[in-house]
């Protein structure tokens, strides 16, 4: 090599002529032509939707006792004047009695204790039974009407996953792994392990028989009336047979949806989604400071994302109590709904623990003390304060507003102040436009000049506009480009809706 030329070569290397040249004359030895993409066109639920997650089994009116389908209709009211219009239960099915988990994911169970619900099968029966203490079959078609008749579809949860006394243990042993033994690995999900319940062995032999049993369960609740499914730990299973089972579903049920619960890397929930999951979970739970949000929000409405991939905001799960709700005050708990509710067009809770604040932790760890899975829990369902207040206003704001319906168009706003996040929504038409403002103080008055986005708001008649809250009910006329804006931590977030007059 002549080492003269090597400062040349640096520089034709990166020299903006170079980067014309390959884009004017490519070479197209590794050109390749994709297929044919299928596509689903889903139901509006897809792409607009309010969860409400809780444990059927902790429903009961009085406290030691074990929740039913009956004591769930009870709760449908409730549910429904809070403005949720799907209800997900966590599984339903008999669980199982080998390796039950106790209270606080001890491994060893006591007398009486009801295990984890995701650990299926029993002596009653495995994914197509009901757990005899909720009621029966009939119980559960019928508050699945009761509920469509308030507004709301029932979400069952599809966990491809069995206890070890699963009747498919010995009906088909073929379908799952064993080792020389005999014995099978129980589950794990590093660091979590879940010694109650072992994996499908998806890459059997008898693969064909596994994948059509596994439909079989998805179409026999299909039959009971439920067209909504939350699909556990999805990420564990191949892509393949996801992409399988959801065309095969589609085939006669087009209006059924999946809900991709994937909290993993994002290649992989980005995959599970254009393999046909509906929705997905996302990292909004992790996502606190004003930077965070905006940076999250861009990836997911700018890059190809918005395309294949709608997301379902959750402020917290059975499996997640987040660090800053851990001992949080109501402010934080309603800046969080808020954030999610405007944000997201799909959005969830898991309650009552989170509007009535629960949120003790496990010691340095982003989990409940006296976790509902391990325990049935004794709730007073009555319970009123601000943040079911505000709960059901946000709800009832979004129904109104097609502009929140939508997670894409969504533009921020400049205001000087980190504490302030402020952003501009609308429809696809801009028939419909609102400017959110949220705190995310919890403790203090925010305040600041927030640049009004007068560019792509489409054009006025000169007399500026006029803001109406649907929080407070208060009206403002803007006319400048910088206007004032202040929020307290009691009620920290403004849903403007913007009228051009």
């Amino acid at each position: 090599m002549d080492e003269s030329k090597y400062d040349e070569a640096i520089t034709i290397a990166t020299s903006d002529s170079l980067h014309e040249w390959f884009l004017k004359y490519p070479q197209r030895l590794f050109a390749n032509t994709s297929g044919t993409f299928q596509a689903y066109v889903d139901r509006q639920k897809a792409t607009f939707s309010t969860w409400y997650e809780f444990f059927p089994r902790s429903a009961a009116p009085e406290k030691g006792q074990h929740g039913t389908f009956k004591d769930c209709e009870a709760l449908l009211p409730r549910i429904a004047a809070m403005g949720f219009d799907v209800l997900y239960f966590p599984p339903v099915h008999p669980i199982g009695e080998v390796n039950r988990k106790g209270k606080n994911n001890t491994v060893e169970a006591k007398e009486g204790d009801s295990g984890v619900p995701w650990a299926i099968g029993s002596k009653y029966g495995g994914h197509t039974a009901i757990h005899p203490e909720l009621g029966t079959e009939k119980d559960f078609k019928k508050l699945v009407k009761l509920a469509k008749k308030e507004g709301i579809e029932v979400a069952m949860d599809l966990a491809f996953q069995a206890a070890p006394d699963h009747p498919f243990i010995t009906e088909h042993p073929d379908w799952f792994r064993k080792r020389p033994d005999g014995t099978i690995q129980y589950a794990e999900n590093p660091p979590k392990k879940y010694q109650d319940i072992v994996n499908f062995y998806f890459e059997t032999k008898q693969y064909k028989e596994l994948w059509e049993g596994l439909l079989s369960i998805v179409l026999h609740w299909i039959g009971c009336g439920i067209r909504v499914f939350r699909v556990d730990n999805p990420h564990t299973k191949p892509y393949y047979f996801w992409n399988w089972l959801i065309g095969e579903v589609k085939k006669d049920y087009p209006d059924v949806l999946f809900l991709s619960e994937a909290f993993s890397r994002p290649k992989v929930m980005q995959q599970l989604a254009k393999q046909g999951l509906s929705q997905s979970y996302t990292y909004f739970t992790w996502r606190v400071s004003k930077y965070e949000l905006m940076e999250y929000m861009v990836e997911l409405t700018t890059s190809e994302m918005k395309e294949y991939f709608r997301p379902n905001f959750w402020p917290n799960t059975p499996d997640i109590n987040p660090y800053h709700l851990q001992g949080a005050n109501e402010s934080m708990h309603s800046i969080r709904y808020a954030l999610a509710a405007t944000l997201s067009s799909n959005i969830g809770i898991y309650g009552p623990v989170f509007e009535q604040m629960v949120s003790e932790p496990l010691p340095n760890k982003e989990e409940y003390k006296d976790c509902e899975k391990y325990e049935i829990h004794h709730w007073d369902w009555t319970l009123q304060n601000h943040l079911t207040y505000l709960i059901t206003l946000i709800n009832g704001i979004r129904k109104d507003r097609p502009a929140l319906q939508q997670t894409n168009n969504i533009r921020f706003c400049a205001i000087e102040n980190d504490q302030i996040l402020a952003f501009h929504k609308w429809n696809h038409d801009k028939t419909d436009q609102v400017l959110v403002v949220i705190s995310l103080d919890s403790h203090h008055m925010q305040q600041g000049m927030l640049q009004f986005p007068w560019d792509s708001i489409g054009e006025t008649n000169g007399n500026g506009v006029l803001l109406k809250d649907g929080i407070t009910q208060n009206e403002y006329r803007w006319h400048d480009e910088w206007n004032f804006v202040e929020l307290y931590s009691k009620t920290p977030v403004h849903i403007f809706e913007i009228i051009k007059e």
